[in-house]
C-alpha cells in the first residue's frame, strides 16, 4: 500500500469513528434531557405526596419513599449519562484534532508548548519546536502535564543510542494499537500547567506532620464517643456526657489543626487525583512485549501494590474533603473531628506511597510521551525510523523532507555529511528553500534522537548535538543588536563543540549583519574553526563571496544552490538542492513584484 493510499485508509478510519461518536453524544444528549424532565416530574409529584400527607388522611407520609428512591436511582444513572456525554466529546475532539492534522488544519489547535521556550537553547526557537504551528504542537496528544513536560525533553536533547533504540520498539509496538489512544485520552480533566504537577510532587514528598497511628484511632473514638453521649441525651436527658465530650474533642481538634490544613491542601489536586488513577489502570492493563513499555509496567507494580488503587483511593478521600464545607459539618466537626479524620488518613497514604508516587508520574508522562510519537506515527505511514549509529559523525539522507510541512506538498531532498564532506555551502535567491531546507534537517535529526520516525525515506547518523543560527532577534531593551545576538549564539555553538557529542551546525544567513570583506573572513575562520572539533553542518548565504571558502578547503565543503526560473513573468521555484554555485538572484524582481520601484 502506498502512502497516498495509507494516508486516505487513516482518514476514513478517523472519520467513521468520529461519526459514530457524534452519533453517540446525540442519543446521550437525547437520554440526559429526557431523565431532566423525569426527574422534574418525580419531584413535583414527591412535593404533591407529601401535601397530601400533610393536609388529609389520603396519603400516607411513607408513601414519600417510593418517589424519593426513584429519584436516588435516577440521579445516580443520570451521573452516568452525563460522564457518557463527556466521554463522547472528548473523543469527538481526540477525533477532529486528528482529522486536523491529516488534512494540515492543526496549527492553533492543539498544546504550543510556549511556556517550554528557552531563548538560550541552542536550537529550540530556531526550529520551531514550540508555539503555534510547532513541532511540539504537532505531536503533543499528552494530556497530563508530566507527558507534556518528558515529550519536551526528549525534544530538548538528544537520548543515548541505546535509549533511542528502546524509544523505536515501544512506538512501533504502539503504533498499530488506535483503542489505546482513545482510551487514554476520554476520562477526566488535563492537567494542563506544570505548577501544578511540580506542586502535587511538593506535596506528596513533603516531610511529615502528623503521625497518624495512634492518633488516627483516638480520633475515631473520640468523635464515636461523642456520636453516642448525643443518643444517651437524647434518651435519658443527661446532656453533661455530652458537653463534656464535646470540651475534649474541641481540644483535640484545635491541637491538629493547623497540622491537618497542611495536608488537606490535597484537595487543590483533585483533578489530577480522577485522571491519573484512569491512566495507571489502563497502563496495568495493557499488554506488552518491548523491552522498555515492560519495563514501565513493572516499574508500576513494584512490591506487588497498584498505583492505580492507590491514587483511587486517595482520591475518595481527597473528594470527601468536600463535605466539610456542608453547614452541618462546619458546625459539628470540632467535634465529630471529620476532616482531621480525613488528615490523618491522607498522612497515612502520603507516608506509604509519596515514595513511589514520583515514579508514578514519571511512568504516566513517559507512557503518554511514546503514545504522542506513537500517533504522530500512525498518522504517518510514510515516514521512517532512523538508524543511529554511536560512531563517527554523520548524518546520511535520503528523500528528506521538513515535517512540519504537508507531506504531499514536500519537495524532498538528499544529504550526505560525513567523513568526507563536512560543509555544504548553501546559496540561492530568496524563497528559494535554503531556511526550510537548513531546518527540515534539524528538525529530522531531533526527531531522529528523540526515538521519533523521521520525514525521509532513510536516514542514517551518529549521536549529534543540533546547533542553530537561523532565527537571531535583536533586543531593543537589552541594547542588542541583531549582529551582536548573532555571535553570541555563534560563541555558544562553539563552546558546543567542546564536548564530547559531535555538532550539527546549521547557520542561516551566517553573518548577515556586517560588510562583504568582514563576513568571508569571519564565516571561514569560524566553519574552520567548528570542523577543527569534529562538527559538521550546512551554511545559507545570499552572498556568493562566501561561497569561495569551499575552494580553501578541499572536500571538506562543497556548494550547493537552489535555484529559481520566469514563467510567463512570475518567479517559480523547484525547491530542489543541487551542486554549484547559485548563478541567480532575485532581490530586484521580488521588489518590482509588490510595486517597488526600484
Amino acid at each position: 500500500m502506498n502512502s497516498a493510499a495509507a494516508g486516505n485508509k487513516i482518514v476514513a478510519e478517523y472519520s467513521d469513528r468520529l461519526a459514530s461518536q457524534r452519533l453517540k453524544e446525540s442519543a446521550f444528549e437525547r437520554r440526559h434531557q429526557q431523565l431532566g424532565f423525569i426527574k422534574l416530574a418525580i419531584a413535583v409529584l414527591t412535593f404533591i405526596v407529601f401535601v397530601l400527607a400533610l393536609k388529609s388522611r389520603v396519603a400516607s407520609i411513607f408513601w414519600l419513599l417510593v418517589p424519593m428512591i426513584a429519584l436516588a436511582a435516577l440521579e445516580k444513572f443520570h451521573g452516568r449519562v452525563v460522564v457518557s456525554v463527556r466521554k463522547c466529546k472528548r473523543l469527538i475532539a481526540f477525533y477532529e484534532r486528528g482529522l486536523a492534522r491529516l488534512e494540515n488544519r492543526w496549527m492553533g489547535t492543539g498544546e504550543t508548548g510556549a511556556d517550554f521556550l528557552d531563548p538560550a537553547h541552542p536550537y529550540a526557537r530556531d526550529l520551531d519546536l514550540f508555539g503555534k504551528g510547532s513541532l511540539f504542537e504537532l505531536l503533543c496528544t499528552a494530556r497530563t502535564s508530566p507527558g507534556k513536560n518528558i515529550l519536551a525533553r526528549w525534544l530538548l536533547g538528544p537520548a543515548p543510542v541505546e535509549e533511542i533504540q528502546d524509544r523505536q520498539r515501544a512506538i512501533q509496538e504502539l503504533i498499530p494499537r488506535l483503542n489505546f489512544r482513545e482510551e487514554m485520552a476520554v476520562s477526566g480533566e488535563d492537567i494542563r500547567s506544570r505548577t501544578r504537577t511540580e506542586a502535587l510532587i511538593n506535596w506528596a514528598e513533603a516531610p511529615s506532620v502528623l503521625k497518624p497511628k495512634p492518633a488516627q484511632v483516638v480520633a475515631f473514638v473520640l468523635a464515636a464517643l461523642w456520636l453516642s453521649s448525643l443518643l444517651v441525651w437524647a434518651i435519658s436527658g443527661f446532656w453533661g456526657l455530652t458537653l463534656a465530650l464535646g470540651f475534649v474533642n474541641r481540644i483535640f481538634y484545635a491541637r491538629f489543626k493547623a497540622r491537618a490544613q497542611k495536608i488537606v491542601a490535597a484537595e487543590a489536586f483533585v483533578r489530577e487525583f480522577a485522571l491519573l488513577p484512569v491512566i495507571l489502570a489502563r497502563m496495568e492493563q495493557e499488554k506488552f512485549s518491548s523491552r522498555k513499555l515492560v519495563a514501565l509496567q513493572s516499574h508500576l507494580l513494584q512490591q506487588g501494590i497498584s498505583p492505580a488503587a492507590s491514587i483511587a483511593k486517595l482520591r475518595r478521600l481527597v473528594e470527601s474533603l468536600e463535605s466539610r464545607r456542608s453547614l452541618l459539618i462546619t458546625v459539628s466537626d470540632p467535634f465529630i473531628l471529620w476532616s482531621t479524620q480525613l488528615a490523618f488518613a491522607i498522612e497515612a497514604w502520603r507516608q506509604k506511597f509519596a515514595p513511589a508516587f514520583r515514579q508514578w508520574l514519571a511512568a504516566v508522562g513517559e507512557m503518554e510521551a511514546l503514545n504522542a510519537v506513537a500517533g504522530f506515527a500512525y498518522e504517518h505511514p510514510e515516514d521512517v525510523f532512523p538508524q543511529v549509529a554511536g560512531e563517527g559523525a554523520f548524518f546520511e539522507a535520503k528523500g528528506l523532507a521538513h515535517p512540519l510541512l504537508p507531506r504531499a506538498q514536500s519537495i524532498r531532498n538528499s544529504v550526505s555529511l560525513g567523513c568526507d564532506l563536512r560543509l555544504m555551502i548553501i546559496s540561492g535567491p530568496n524563497m528559494s528553500g535554503k531556511s526550510t531546507f537548513v531546518r527540515a534537517v534539524g528538525l529530522n535529526a531531533v526527531l531522529a534522537q528523540c526515538g521519533a520516525p523521521v520525514c525521509a525515506h532513510q536516514l542514517c547518523l551518529s549521536p549529534l548535538q543540533v546547533a542553530a543560527s537561523i532565527c537571531v532577534l535583536d533586543s531593543l531593551q537589552g541594547g542588542v543588536s541583531r549582529f551582536y545576538a548573532e555571535i553570541t549564539r555563534l560563541k555558544l555553538i562553539a563552546q558546543l563543540t567542546k564536548q564530547p557529542v559531535p555538532v550539527l551546525f546549521l547557520l542561516d544567513e551566517l553573518l548577515g549583519g556586517t560588510n562583504s570583506d568582514d563576513r568571508r573572513i569571519g564565516a571561514e575562520a569560524f566553519v574552520k574553526s567548528l570542523l577543527a572539533r569534529d562538527a559538521l553542518g550546512l551554511v545559507t548565504t545570499h552572498d556568493l563571496a562566501l561561497t569561495q571558502i569551499a575552494n580553501d578547503m578541499n572536500s571538506q565543503a562543497a556548494n550547493f544552490h537552489f535555484e529559481d526560473r520566469l514563467e510567463n513573468g512570475e518567479l517559480r521555484f523547484d525547491y530542489r538542492v543541487v551542486s554549484g554555485v547559485a548563478q541567480s538572484s532575485n532581490a530586484l524582481r521580488l521588489m518590482r513584484s509588490i510595486g517597488l520601484d526600484v
